[in-house]
């Protein structure tokens, strides 16, 4: 059904579950996955281009890291695209790579902000749904006690 399927990540748990969801689902159609995290630098002013997050490199190696734990332990044929770009950007690059890639999916996790919340914080989601060109799942919020939302109990710990 899904060949080649993108799942953009930050490295939350967040998109950990949309990482755990999308995995299983390339599994299932015996597709490819790619990773994409993109990288937000800030613009204007004296901190231009510094990246938004101190803990980058951190978050870089865990994304790294389950990249490479798809493949060696689950199986699934994963790329891992890093890309840097301004914060204010990243749904436009996540759409730009689906496009490059001929994504027949993305798969993001959302926080579960209120629609207000989302607008007055503005949401990678919310800005995603209007620049995609592709299919986008994005997974809600999962309750805390609840299981995973993988469409199958095979894949539990891809973070």
């Amino acid at each position: 059904m899904f060949t080649r399927i993108l799942c953009a990540t930050d490295g939350s748990e967040h998109a950990d579950r949309a990482l755990r969801y999308s995995t299983e689902l390339a599994r299932q159609g015996d597709g490819d996955l790619h990773v994409v995290h993109v990288i937000e630098r800030l613009r204007g002013g004296r901190m231009s281009g510094q990246n938004v997050f101190l803990n980058e490199a951190e978050i870089d190696n865990k994304i790294k890291a389950q990249t490479a734990e798809l493949a060696n332990e689950h199986g699934v044929c994963a790329t891992l695209h890093i890309v840097k770009g301004p914060a204010s950007r990243v749904a436009e690059h996540l759409a730009e790579i689906a496009d490059e890639i001929d994504a027949d999916l993305i798969v993001v996790g959302t926080r579960g902000h209120s629609s207000l919340g989302g607008l007055l914080l503005g949401s990678v989601t919310q800005r995603l749904l209007h620049a995609a060109h592709r299919p986008v799942l994005a997974l809600p919020p999962t309750p805390s006690g609840l299981q995973s939302s993988a469409p199958s109990r095979g894949l539990q710990s891809a973070a």
